[in-house]
């Protein structure tokens, strides 16, 4: 495939390397001056930059018609319109919160966890993310999605961020440490014990390949999808 990547910083950078890797050819490079117009000589676009910037870059692309791949966070409460955006332009896009071929496995155990503890109204829930001190969206759209996956089962409706423990809300506590690619724990506790179940993220290199892996696979696709939907979960 012929790959444009819109962001082109750590993660970037990265992607790019497993892109090579499996064959692939990188045909534009675009950072945050840069235009977006190199993106017509792609097949495929694979965009991670900052939740200030996703909005109108896909705006932007949608109405190209050539497949995105989005993993840049922070934007979920525009979905349903972005949603509309890309049927009406018989575009297609991939978003996941993570990219990684583990956290996707994590999330399907989340909902598993969850649905057992439901029976166990003892334990209260709790989650954690500790991620690199540039991230600027807390809690992450990972620790969203694990909320999401678990919040019905739960029976809390909402999330707050810090480990202050409110009735019908999830805390979230969010963490900013250096080097941090990302660590994210679920945690049922009361007075006797605990169970915990946590994904930790060693390197970027799962992120990138699961990107890579979703552009290979939304190619002569239309629709809105997930990673859910990619490996089949």
């Amino acid at each position: 495939m012929k790959i444009a990547l819109l962001g082109y910083g750590k993660m970037g950078k990265t992607i790019e390397k497993t892109a090579l890797q499996r064959g692939h050819t990188i045909v534009a490079k675009i950072g945050r001056n840069d235009s977006l117009e190199n993106v017509s000589k792609a097949d495929v676009i694979i965009e991670f930059t900052s939740p200030e910037s996703v909005l109108s870059n896909l705006n932007h692309l949608i109405p190209t018609r050539i497949p995105i791949v989005c993993g840049t966070t922070g934007w979920n409460d525009h979905l349903s319109e972005i949603t509309a955006s890309v049927a009406e332009n018989k575009s297609s896009m991939v978003y996941a919160s993570n990219f990684s071929l583990g956290v996707n496995i994590f999330f399907e155990l989340n909902k598993k966890l969850a649905d057992m503890m439901s029976n166990f109204k003892e334990y209260s829930v709790s989650m954690e993310e500790i991620h690199h001190i540039e991230k600027k969206d807390a809690p992450s759209g990972t620790a969203i999605t694990l909320f999401e996956g678990l919040n019905e089962k739960a029976g809390k409706e909402n999330w707050h961020l810090g480990s202050e423990i409110k009735e019908n809300s999830i805390s979230i506590n969010a963490l900013r440490e250096e080097d941090v690619k990302g660590t994210h724990s679920v945690t049922y506790q009361n007075e006797i014990d605990s169970i915990e179940i946590t994904h930790t993220a060693h390197t970027r290199e799962g992120f990138a390949l699961g990107s890579v892996i979703a552009a290979e696979w939304i190619i002569n696709k239309k629709g809105i999808y997930t990673m859910k939907d990619v490996l089949g979960l």
